[in-house]
């Protein structure tokens, strides 16, 4: 095609600058060229006739010539079609293209793999990933927070900002009962509802309440089910905690009384008297009660009993053994006859509790003794109960600190399997004992309740002794 050629060396240098744009000659295959009309002058089209007609005359030397004039005549024609088609003119372009180019962009499709993975931190490229949380995700970076697994589910569980599987939320974040260890669940307005003890924070379904779910008579936790409880002849249950310091007899109890009068001693409060201390069942205390003139006691369940009349009341002789499921079996009692030898003829504890638990009740009650053997008139109930319970308060506070004195020693000494033991034991015993100061504090009675906080009000502001003082004069707490 040297013909062509021609055309544009002979035009050479003739094309205006403006039109010679730097992008066409970096980018020669992303953009084409865009002509307007009167690009070519007359004088021009005549050149390039010309040239077109020598060009094609100089190809055809050598062969037979058979019409030149008629040749010359469709060289012509060609000639002008190639003209024709240089000046065509293309549409306007759109003004977003740019002001004043004249070369129209032909668009380039970039890949859409430019993300980063929130979780690796690497380039996602072009295959599969997750939007979510604000961000991009390779599906096997998107991780559960608990198990580490990848979220493949269409749906997930939030918690702060850490995804979760659905079944590992429930298994980290929904409560589970305590007694039966199942998901505790919702109530009707998609609510999870449950109970919680105010002192244990053991929590439950609802339904444990009225289901016959036992608790026990002395922490009062509930059952769970995979632990056993002791059934005691009188229908009270016992965890296994309580049960390890368990009174259970008269004679067990006895050292117990001699530190309560010693307590009492060093408070300058000596119990001249020999007042006889029982162990006694439900029903005997019940009976023994009923057999009281005077007296006042704390429902649902009278726990102790200082009595004044003469009665005969059943005691319990020899604590019983446990049997096939694990009830409390062979049980000796024997009559224990009362006689007024002054005017307190004894005073009665529930058999079956803890410890500490025995402890408060007696200590409860020698008070209302001490009181009786000092010729303390008839108080209000409020007044009697009242200070009854700040000296119950006064003596867990003593062995609790004993314990935690007990606790400081052992841990300087060699440690064994038995101090180990009886460290865990007292550990319980510490927690339990709050537990019973925690019920006197709370008490919302009238009498054993609100008594015990003006009693305990007083005895801050003036002491025990002036206290004291104060009721056997007036009858009232000071203020």
């Amino acid at each position: 095609m040297g013909w062509l050629h021609k055309i544009f060396k002979g035009s050479g240098g003739r094309v205006p600058e403006q039109h010679n744009n730097g992008n066409h000659r970096e980018y020669p295959n992303y953009y084409g060229p865009s002509t307007s009309g009167g690009m070519w002058s007359g004088r021009e089209n005549e050149d390039i006739d010309h040239a077109i007609a020598l060009s094609l005359l100089e190809e055809n030397q050598g062969r037979s010539a058979i019409d030149n004039g008629h040749q010359l005549e469709d060289d012509e024609q060609l000639a002008r079609a190639i003209q024709e088609s240089l000046n065509f003119q293309y549409p306007p372009r759109p003004p977003q293209y740019g002001h004043g180019n004249i070369y129209q962009p032909v668009p380039v499709h970039f890949p859409m793999g430019f993300r980063i993975c929130a979780g690796c931190n690497t380039e996602i490229g072009h295959g599969r990933f997750l939007n979510c949380l604000n961000a991009y995700w390779h599906p096997e970076c998107f991780r559960c927070h608990s198990c580490n697994l990848p979220i493949s589910d269409y749906e997930f569980s939030m918690s702060g900002n850490y995804p979760f599987h659905t079944f590992c939320y429930k298994e980290c974040h929904h409560p589970k009962c305590d007694v039966c260890k199942h998901f505790i669940p919702t109530n009707p307005a998609g609510l999870i509802e449950y109970r919680a003890h105010p002192f244990w924070i053991q929590k439950y379904c609802p339904s444990h309440e009225h289901d016959g779910t036992p608790r026990c008579c002395s922490c009062e936790r509930m059952e769970p089910r995979d632990t056993g409880f002791v059934g005691l002849n009188d229908g009270r249950k016992l965890c296994l905690e309580c049960l390890d310091s368990v009174i259970m007899d008269t004679s067990e109890c006895q050292s117990l009384y001699r530190e309560i009068k010693a307590f009492y001693e060093g408070l300058n409060m000596k119990v001249d008297q020999e007042v006889p201390l029982l162990l006694v069942e439900r029903q005997a205390l019940n009976e023994a009660r009923e057999g009281e003139k005077h007296g006042h006691y704390h429902m649902p369940e009278t726990r102790g009993l200082c009595l004044s009349e003469e009665q005969t009341v059943s005691s319990i002789l020899r604590r019983p053994r446990f049997g096939r499921g694990n009830r409390a079996v062979d049980m000796i009692t024997e009559p224990f006859k009362l006689t007024r030898r002054c005017e307190v003829t004894a005073i009665l504890i529930l058999y079956g509790l803890p410890r500490l638990l025995t402890g408060s009740i007696l200590a409860h009650e020698m008070m209302h003794a001490w009181m009786r053997l000092q010729g303390f008139r008839t108080l209000s109930q409020d007044v009697e109960e009242g200070i009854c319970q700040v000296l119950a308060h006064m003596w867990l506070h003593s062995e609790l600190s004993s314990i935690s004195g007990s606790n400081v020693a052992s841990s300087s000494s060699s440690s064994s399997w038995r101090t180990s033991k009886m460290e865990t034991r007292s550990q319980f015993d510490k927690k339990l004992g709050e537990f019973f100061k925690h019920q006197i504090e709370s008490d919302r009675s009238p009498v054993y309740g609100d008594g015990f906080r003006a009693g305990q009000q007083a005895v801050h502001k003036y002491g025990l002794r002036r206290t004291l003082d104060h009721i056997r004069m007036t009858g009232r707490f000071p203020y």
